[in-house]
C-alpha cells in the first residue's frame, strides 16, 4: 500500500503546479463550484497511478488545482462510495495521497436527506458529528503507522475552529446555516421508513451514503475536517415524492448559488 500511495504522490508532484494545503470534496451535484477555480488544472482520475474512479452520474472523476478567493485549492470533483464495491484501502487511498502530499485542511461536501423537522431541499448543515452504526471500517485490516494510531478517538473528528468559522461566514454573508449529525448509510438502495423511524431515535438529523469514511481517514492522518451537508430531498417516508438520484441533482441545482457564495467565503477565510 506504501507503494502504490508513493507512485500517486510522485505522479502529482509531478504534474501539480504546487501543492495546496486545502483539498475539497465534492458531493453530487456539488461540482458547480470548481467552475470558480481560476487558473484551472485538471486531472483525470484515470491518470493518476492507482486512484479509483467514480461510476456515479453527478461525479466527474477529475482533480483540479487552482485558486479560489485567493487560496491554493485541490477540488475532487467526484467521490468514491462504499456501495460501488470499493473496499477499505480503496476507500482510504486518496486521502492518504492527499495527507503524504502535505495536504492540512479537508472541506468535504455532501447532497444529504433531511431528517430532522424543517430540514427541507436548500438547507445548509455543519456537520458536528456522526453515526456511523451502517458504516464499514474503513480502518480496517493493517494499521498504516505513517498516518495514526491503531486505536482512533473520534472525539474531534469534526474540527470545532472550523465549524465556528464556517458560522461566522455564513452570518456575514446572511446565509442560513443549521448544525447537525449525519448518519452513513450504505447504499446504493435509498433508507426504509422505518430505517429513518430508527435513525431519527438515535439523534439522526442528516442521512446520505458518504462522507464518513472520508472524515476518518482525514482525521486518522491528522488533518483538521469541516463537512458540509445540502439536503437535496427528505428522507423515506417525509415527502410523498419518491427518492430519486434525478431529485438530489436538480434540487442541488437549485441551491448551487448560496452554496458555493459559502464555500468561497469560507475557503478565504481558512
Amino acid at each position: 500500500m506504501y507503494k502504490k500511495i508513493d507512485e500517486a504522490v510522485a505522479f502529482l508532484q509531478n504534474n501539480l503546479p504546487s501543492i495546496p494545503k486545502i483539498l475539497v470534496i465534492l458531493g453530487s451535484g456539488l461540482g458547480p463550484l470548481a467552475d470558480l477555480v481560476e487558473h484551472p488544472v485538471a486531472i483525470s482520475y484515470h491518470d493518476i497511478p492507482h486512484f479509483p474512479f467514480s461510476s456515479v452520474t453527478g461525479h466527474k472523476g477529475t482533480l483540479i488545482h487552482g485558486t479560489i478567493a485567493g487560496k491554493k485549492v485541490l477540488i475532487m470533483n467526484g467521490r468514491f462510495h462504499y456501495y460501488e464495491g470499493f473496499n477499505s484501502d480503496e476507500l482510504a487511498f486518496p486521502l492518504r495521497v492527499f495527507a503524504t502530499l502535505g495536504v492540512k485542511t479537508l472541506i468535504v461536501t455532501n447532497a444529504c436527506g433531511g431528517i430532522k423537522e424543517g430540514f427541507v431541499p436548500g438547507t445548509l448543515v455543519v456537520i458536528e458529528d456522526h453515526i456511523s452504526l451502517f458504516c464499514p471500517p474503513v480502518l480496517r485490516g493493517p494499521n498504516y503507522d505513517r498516518y495514526g494510531p491503531r486505536f482512533l478517538d473520534m472525539s474531534t473528528a469534526y474540527t470545532p475552529r472550523l465549524r465556528e468559522l464556517a458560522f461566522k461566514v455564513a452570518e456575514a454573508s446572511k446565509i442560513m446555516l443549521q448544525k447537525g449529525v449525519y448518519v452513513f448509510y450504505p447504499g446504493p438502495t435509498y433508507e426504509s421508513p422505518a430505517d429513518i423511524r430508527a435513525l431519527r431515535s438515535l439523534g439522526a438529523d442528516i442521512v446520505g451514503m458518504s462522507t464518513v469514511p472520508e472524515v476518518v481517514v482525514a482525521h486518522h492522518a491528522g488533518m483538521e475536517v469541516l463537512a458540509i451537508g445540502l439536503v437535496t430531498n427528505r428522507a423515506a417516508g417525509l415527502s410523498k415524492v419518491a427518492l430519486n438520484h434525478e431529485e438530489v441533482l436538480e434540487n442541488a441545482k437549485k441551491s448551487e448559488k448560496q452554496f458555493t457564495v459559502l464555500m468561497k467565503s469560507i475557503i478565504e477565510k481558512i
